[in-house]
């Protein structure tokens, strides 16, 4: 059986070592590879797989379906899937847990691991790996971490790829390593690349994003996986693109005075008839009043007619700015770690700056914004007091004298 696999990974896993991290950028076909490893592994001999992340509330969130369409491709046989696990005939047993969700007694309990795959694992808190690192103590065990790097603080990027351990073996993997890269990633690429330089390193070239307080969301928002509660009041938005901007859908609601982002949908090139297969990806998408774009009226009375409750924004002079400062009134912003497009925009959104003396400007710079526009769109029905906190100072607003802003 050939199993194909990048090969700057497979030369990695070749060597010797305790621990293999392999990080870098999107369409570097690392999680791809690993899988097609671990489950081609498990067929030759006995193995107890542990398959984990930081956030996973289901099977869904988790590796099981990339495995599972692995074996089918490749048809290796013995293997028993389920919707809850996969078990081979020779004792291999997959399993896949959710590391802020165990407990630490649950997490410590799990024994006889020999191989531990840790994917998403820029999202892996101290606590996780202070606790898991030490549960995967078989004679000869492994443990993998994937990761597309976000922070250079982060435990894992912090631990395992800024230091230089004799039991680590690291390997950066990026978009040119991988040769079946698609020519519909090729095109993002190429818009990132043309577009935004500092989103292509980020995203495609594995760099850490650099924070600073040009940032407009600067240490407003985290990722955690909370349950949405019973009752909740949804504030849906939908910003409008085709060519170079993608469309975009959010899902919010507010609790005290956090924001929490539960769902969002991006989409590029996608024709008019495909708007709502796009929209339907929200499941609470008709729970809720729909606030687009207004610059596209025929689009909205195209999904009016198809049973949406939809309605145009009401844009006027500074509704860029009031919106921002709406959204940075709040005391937080909680994003749910599968928003991946809203955490990336959240990442990079930005204050225009001086080129030259590094001075932020209270103007935003128009990209890395088309899911947060679309989170605008959606909270222009809430209170407007809640923009005094921003713009009449507090402890939430922007110092202008302090970080030199300038009108």
């Amino acid at each position: 059986m050939q199993i194909q696999i990048v090969k700057k990974i497979e030369d990695a896993i070749k060597k010797a070592g305790r621990v293999l991290c392999v990080y870098g950028g999107r369409g570097s076909g690392k999680s791809e590879s690993i899988a097609r490893v671990l489950a081609y592994e498990g067929s030759l001999s006995a193995h107890r797989i542990l398959c984990c992340r930081e956030f996973q509330n289901s099977i869904a969130d988790s590796v099981h379906s990339l495995l599972k369409d692995i074996i089918e491709l490749y048809e290796i046989p013995g293997y028993t899937i389920t919707d809850k696990y996969i078990r081979h005939d020779n004792g291999t047993e997959f399993l896949f847990k959710g590391l802020k969700k165990e407990s630490m007694g649950s997490v410590k309990s799990l024994n006889k691991i020999t191989i531990c795959w840790v994917e998403e694992a820029q999202y892996i808190s101290r606590t996780s790996l202070d606790i898991l690192m030490p549960t995967i103590r078989e004679v000869g065990s492994k443990i993998i971490f994937t990761l597309n790097p976000t922070n250079s603080t982060d435990p894992v990027y912090e631990d395992f790829v800024l230091k230089d351990r004799p039991d680590t073996v690291k390997c950066l993997a990026n978009w040119t390593d991988n040769k079946w890269f698609t020519d519909e990633l090729r095109s993002l690429m190429d818009q990132d690349h043309g577009n935004d330089y500092d989103k292509y390193l980020h995203i495609w070239e594995g760099q850490c994003v650099v924070h600073s307080e040009a940032q407009i969301f600067y240490k407003k928002w985290e990722i955690d996986d909370v349950e949405v509660p019973e009752r909740v009041e949804w504030n849906i938005g939908l910003d409008f693109g085709f060519s170079i901007d993608p469309n975009a859908c959010i899902a919010s609601y507010v609790i005290g005075n956090t924001l929490y982002i539960r769902y969002d949908a991006w989409g590029l090139h996608t024709e008019i008839d495909k708007m709502p297969d796009l929209m339907d990806e929200i499941p609470v998408i008709k729970q809720a009043v729909v606030i687009a774009d207004s610059a596209r009226p025929e689009t909205i009375s195209y999904l009016r007619n198809r049973g949406y409750n939809i309605r145009g924004a009401k844009k006027g002079k500074g509704s860029i700015e009031d919106g921002i400062e709406l959204i940075r009134s709040f005391n937080k912003v909680i994003i749910h770690p599968s928003c991946k497009r809203t955490i990336e925009e959240f990442q990079l959104y930005k204050w225009k700056t001086d080129p030259k003396t590094d001075e932020i400007f209270t103007v935003p710079e128009d990209k890395n914004n088309h899911i947060i526009d679309a989170l605008r769109y959606s909270l222009e029905g809430l209170e407007k007091s809640k923009l005094s906190v921003i713009k009449y100072g507090g402890n939430n607003g922007i110092n202008q004298n302090s970080m030199g802003f300038r009108r």
